[in-house]
């Protein structure tokens, strides 16, 4: 039981070893949505599978707020 989970987390820490500008917030979804989805019935798999979608959402948004502050700043410096 533990072999599988075990090759999981192997597997996505190579993968955010060799992407990390891709997947940004993937492998803590995925690692977090893991062990939610392995409590809540035995389906770790669709766990960080959900978890690794949320969590690049949840990333792009946040790197859409921090442009839209950053452009606030320089907007808001140019008016003198």
């Amino acid at each position: 039981m533990k072999s599988p989970l075990l090759a999981v987390a192997a597997a996505l820490l190579m993968l955010g070893a060799t992407s990390a500008a891709n997947a940004k917030g993937c492998i803590k979804g995925a690692i977090v949505g893991g062990v939610a989805g392995h409590y809540a019935g035995h389906h770790g798999m669709l766990g960080a599978a959900a978890g690794c979608l949320y969590g690049r959402h949840h990333a792009k948004e946040q790197q859409e707020q921090q442009k839209q502050q950053q452009q606030g700043q320089v907007n808001g410096q140019g008016k003198l």
